[in-house]
This record gives C-alpha cells, sequence and structure tokens, in this order.
C-alpha cells in the first residue's frame, strides 16, 4: 500500500453536533497533526464533512495507520487513491490503480485476488461533471469487469463484499474501497480534563481509555511505597500508562510518595479499616492534585462487589472524602468484561505482571466491608495533627513523568 497518498478519515458521532461540529471536526484534524508529526509531511483538512489526509511527503504506511486507528474521533480510515483531473478517463484510471493497490498480490487486504464481488456507487457532489452517479456506476464497474473478471470478479448490486466508492468534488475524484475500523468515541480536548488513579491492575487503565474515548484529557496519579513497592511496580504503570496514551494522546502521570501517609495509617488506625481510609486520602490528595491541574473529576477503575473497598457502603465513604464528582466508567462491568476490555485496547499482558502496588502490601485479613460513616470518621481523628503534614510533603515532592 505504499502508493497510497489519501485517506478519507469517517466520523460518526461527530456528525450529530449541529453547529457545534466545526469544534470537534478541528480538534479532530489538531490531534492527527499533532500524532503524525514524527511520520513525515502530512496536510490534514476538513471539507463538506469529510477530512482528507494527504501525504506530502515518504512514510511508513503500516506505521500511519497504527497511529491513525486509535485516535478517538476515527470510526473508520479509508485509503484513497486521487483522480488528479476531474474526467472519466483520470478517475476510471485511479479506479483502476487502487484495485492493483487493494487487492492485488501485494495487497494484505482479504480479498487478495480479485475473485471477488463488487459494486460502485459514485456521490457527484460536483455537479457539473457532464455523467450523472448512475451512469458513472455503470461505466466504472464496465471497466473493472473488463480488466478482472477472468480473475473472477463479478457484481453484486445487492450484497458486494466489496463496495467502491467513488466522490467527485471541486476539481478532483476519489476512489476508496476499504474501511479500517477506528476506535471512535470523541476528539481528546473536546470534553474537559480529569485525573485517573492508575495502579498496575488490569480495571483503572480500561476506566482511563473509557473516559479518554468520551473526549476528555487525562493526568494521572499513581501512588507509590517504596521500598514496599519495588521500582518494577512503577516501570508497570509508566507502561501501562503508555499504552494508554497511545488512544488518549500525553498523559501527565504524577508519582505520589505514600510510604509514611501509609505508616501512619498503620500505628495510628484499626487495621480492619485500612484500606477504607488510605483509599480517602487517596482520593483527598488526588482532588488537590486536580484542582492544581485544571481537572474537573476524579476516575478510578471500582467496580462494586469485586473487593471488600468496592462495597457499596465503602464506595460511598470513600466518595465521601472529596466535593469532587467521582467517574467510574467500569462500575457495573464484572472481572471477566473489564479483562476482554483490556485485552482489546493491549493492556493486559502488563497488567498480569506480578507486581504488587501500594493497596496490597498491608491489606487486613479481614477488611470490613460495610464501614459506618461515623467510625471511620472516629477512626480518622487519630490522624488529626500527624498526617496532615504527610500529606502536604506527598504533593509537593510528586514526581512528574509524561507517558507518550
Amino acid at each position: 500500500m505504499n502508493n497510497i497518498k489519501m485517506f478519507l478519515v469517517r466520523y460518526a458521532e461527530i456528525g450529530t453536533k449541529g453547529k457545534n461540529r466545526y469544534v470537534f471536526e478541528d480538534m479532530l484534524c489538531k490531534r492527527i497533526r499533532n500524532r503524525l508529526k514524527p511520520n513525515g509531511d502530512f496536510d490534514v483538512r476538513r471539507d463538506f464533512g469529510r477530512i482528507y489526509i494527504e501525504a506530502l511527503s515518504d512514510y511508513d504506511y503500516d506505521e500511519v495507520v497504527a497511529k491513525l486507528t486509535k485516535i478517538f474521533g476515527i470510526v473508520g480510515l479509508c485509503p484513497v487513491t486521487v483522480a488528479e483531473e476531474l474526467t472519466y478517463e483520470c478517475i476510471r484510471d485511479a479506479a483502476l490503480e487502487h484495485f492493483d493497490e487493494s487487492f492485488g498480490p501485494d495487497s494484505d487486504s482479504e480479498y487478495n485476488g480479485f475473485n471477488f464481488s463488487f459494486k460502485v456507487h459514485t456521490r457527484r457532489v460536483n455537479k457539473e461533471f457532464p455523467m450523472n452517479s448512475m451512469e458513472i456506476d455503470m461505466e466504472i464497474g464496465h471497466d473493472l469487469l473488463e480488466k478482472y473478471e477472468s480473475e473472477g470478479l463479478h457484481v453484486d448490486v445487492h450484497k458486494p463484499d466489496v463496495m467502491v466508492e467513488v466522490e467527485l468534488r471541486g476539481d478532483k475524484g476519489y476512489v476508496y474501497s476499504r474501511i479500517i475500523p477506528g476506535p471512535g468515541g470523541l476528539p481528546v480536548g473536546t470534553n474537559g480534563k480529569a485525573m485517573s488513579l492508575l495502579s498496575g491492575g488490569i480495571d483503572s487503565p480500561v476506566a482511563t481509555y473509557m473516559i479518554a474515548k468520551r473526549g476528555v484529557e487525562m493526568e494521572a496519579v499513581y501512588f507509590n511505597s517504596p521500598p514496599y513497592t519495588s521500582a518494577r511496580a512503577q516501570e508497570k504503570v509508566e507502561k501501562l500508562g503508555t499504552i494508554v496514551a497511545q488512544y488518549a494522546g500525553p498523559i501527565k502521570l504524577h508519582i505520589v510518595n505514600f510510604t509514611d501517609i501509609q505508616l501512619c495509617i498503620y500505628d495510628n488506625c484499626p487495621h480492619d479499616q485500612l484500606t477504607i481510609i488510605m483509599k480517602r486520602i487517596f482520593f483527598q490528595i488526588a482532588e488537590r492534585l486536580a484542582a492544581a491541574n485544571d481537572c474537573q473529576a476524579i476516575v478510578t477503575g471500582e467496580s462494586i462487589g469485586q473487593v471488600s473497598s468496592q462495597t457499596m457502603q465503602s464506595l460511598g465513604v470513600i466518595d465521601a472524602a472529596v466535593d469532587c464528582p467521582v467517574y467510574r466508567p467500569v462500575i457495573g462491568m464484572d472481572k471477566q468484561e473489564i479483562v476482554e476490555y483490556s485485552q482489546r485496547i493491549g493492556t493486559f499482558e502488563t497488567s498480569i505482571e506480578p507486581y504488587e502496588d501500594c493497596c496490597t502490601i498491608f491489606v487486613d485479613k479481614h477488611p470490613v466491608t460495610k464501614p459506618k460513616m461515623k467510625s471511620i470518621e472516629i477512626s480518622e481523628k487519630h490522624l488529626v495533627g500527624k498526617v496532615e503534614e504527610l500529606i502536604d510533603k506527598a504533593i509537593e515532592t510528586a514526581e512528574i513523568k509524561w507517558l507518550k
């Protein structure tokens, strides 16, 4: 596919945005330009409900397609062959070239070779072209059959294997027949910013991905507890964040040293409440980081009933520690559903690497599953005058890494 010089970007939900549609289109164009900047010179433009990506220099086709199909907002990517002049002869030549490039022996199409059915569908946006859409359909179809019928190509106007799309716009023609699936969603940056609690588990990377897919720019916070957690545990989290960043764009990761806070909780609070109190402080730190970085919400990977700290009662007590909204996109998913999602986005194999996070280090054998707010507040009074300075220090000394 090295001869492909243009891609047509398909989107879905963006098309429903009415008068604000241009805002989403412009943001999608910006995201595409930023992602492709290291890969060569590309012209990205929108035109009458279409977004075109034109290669102005040599580029690696597979690498560019891999990047484009991870950009939120893109539903499908169509490799296009361009007829540089709006004459029937140029359009016909573009269609023949497109078939050779897309279905010839060197292509990666499932229809490698020409033994399949097809149909031509023309959109004649330029009404000055002398032939109407049906006439173009018939003539292009005839020319394709004339060249490839002996190799098995045949017409099926009802359920074709391949739909050949021809668009006549301005002074050019565009031919495409393949839709490479994209992730869908909305362009990142169109729906504010959120702070994700990112751990090395399966759930939180999926939750981060799901919120980013709704157009939300993501930052993340990781709570580190050396020497109880190893450097490999942090590397694992950074690797997970980097995988999600392939879709969400660069993620600013705040690495917070939580060891002293954790030991303070352990020394002063009932051990069956350790996880609940620890998570309440997680949320309080995340809320302060969110406010300092213009984030409007906290995101976590919690699912109802999955562990003791994720019962309805536990989640209610944890949420009461903060004022900002808390989003839990996997809240109603069971573990297998989350696992399947993580496999789909490419985080699963990293998530199951055996490195502990700070949540699992000081877990009591019999943690409380239905905590009472009054009981937690009484326990937290033992932290007053001891933990505040530790929290301030943890925030002030947080390490920043950009994951790309």
